[in-house]
């Protein structure tokens, strides 16, 4: 590699492709030839993957800017979540919260409606918490350091490392799961991705491939390689431009790679809920502001064992009786919802309700204002049903 202080007829000559960020004299515990330790391997692998991604870069909104607020919305939208359902929402947000400062001072209801559908509603409970501490004790500005930025809820290493190198281009290493299928097929890196032997060793490696002053285009063609070419199934190894290194496509098996964590099985919870109407307005509660779904809107529901006819309208009616201080009588169903989480399955037995005297908790709000609360997508079916 052609050092940058060489010179040539009294001038400067630029490299090509920078200089490694880890010291290559480093006391290391694996040289083997062709493992992610051996130099030229690396020096190769960033050379093609930094010329694939400029041919090949996807063109997404948060890469026209290097705001790092605008970097930092869209790096905890894209937790656990694709591309493409992110887009509309992160233009969403910043049209509605364009600064920091109108985030930490927007009410959590708002932040919540306009983050509805996008899931994982923690993500905005932290980002809106983590704004407010940037405006209190930050001067307002997102951090450009490792500590502070890890000092944040529903911030990670990961998720720190992408901040610091797509806003300040800082050598930061990333380790999204397009990233440690990529490094784990690359390199033939068994074990489970999340444990913490084989994390310790991703974080290795990940750091180790970064070129000096080219952390940001090496990290965003990482995670593009792992999201247009090197997918879960059926990856498009004559395509990558590393399958000359690739030992997890030389072992005729790349989807092997990484390994794959036990399937349990999802438990099947079945609720029963209340539409419960008064005057032109139903009754609704806020679930607390924190835990699943937590600061959203929805019907009263609770969890049931009994499953039909009259047990379940007895075990609804007794429910509303006792947790919210009211007598109703239970009419017709309106009908029987589901829905898919992370870790359970949910299906939701609604049922229309008259109240007949007062409430002691919850709100009434008027049918038609139901669309101006964050509510999670199976209470807002149940919304948009009454509507129609």
């Amino acid at each position: 590699m052609i050092s940058s202080s060489s010179k040539k007829a009294g001038k400067k000559i630029i490299p090509l492709y920078p200089p490694l960020v880890s010291d290559p004299e480093r006391s290391l515990t694996r040289r083997e030839k062709g493992g992610w330790e051996d130099l030229k391997v690396r020096e190769a692998i960033q050379k093609r993957l930094l010329r694939w991604f400029e041919e090949n870069k996807r063109d997404l909104p948060w890469r026209r800017t290097q705001d790092p607020y605008a970097v930092w919305v869209s790096e905890i939208m894209l937790q656990q979540t694709q591309v493409a359902t992110v887009i509309p929402y992160y233009q969403k947000f910043l049209k509605s919260f364009p600064t920091l400062r109108h985030l930490a001072k927007a009410n959590l209801s708002k932040v919540l409606k306009v983050w509805e559908g996008l899931g994982y509603y923690s993500r905005a409970r932290n980002l809106h918490r983590a704004s407010q501490i940037l405006l209190n004790h930050f001067h307002g500005k997102t951090p450009d350091t490792l500590k502070d930025l890890l000092s944040l809820p529903g911030i990670g290493r990961s998720t720190a490392g992408a901040i610091l190198s797509f806003a300040f281009d800082k050598e930061a290493p990333i380790l999204d799961g397009n990233a440690k299928r990529v490094l784990s097929r690359l390199f033939a890196v068994l074990g489970s991705p999340g444990g913490r032997k084989t994390e310790q060793l991703f974080w290795e490696i990940s750091e180790s491939l970064i070129p000096k002053g080219y952390s940001n285009p090496f990290n965003q063609a990482l995670m593009d390689l792992g999201s247009i070419i090197c997918t879960p199934k059926g990856p498009r190894c004559p395509l990558c431009p590393l399958h000359h290194f690739c030992k997890a496509r030389a072992s005729g098996d790349p989807e092997k790679y990484p390994t794959k964590k036990s399937q349990r099985a999802i438990p099947h919870v079945e609720s029963v809920s209340a539409v419960i109407k008064k005057k032109g307005k139903v009754l609704l509660n806020q679930r607390p502001p924190v835990g699943l779904l937590g600061g959203l809107w929805g019907f009263p529901n609770w969890r049931i064992e009994e499953k039909r006819g009259t047990r379940l309208r007895l075990r609804l009616r007794n429910c509303i009786k006792k947790e919210m201080g009211m007598n109703v009588k239970v009419k017709e169903p309106m009908g029987i919802f589901h829905q898919t989480y992370s870790h359970f399955k949910l299906t939701l037995h609604v049922y229309y309700c008259v109240a007949m005297g007062k409430n002691k908790k919850g709100r009434w709000v008027a049918v038609g204002n139901l669309h101006l609360l964050p509510m999670s997508r199976i209470h807002r079916r149940i919304a948009e049903s009454i509507l129609n």
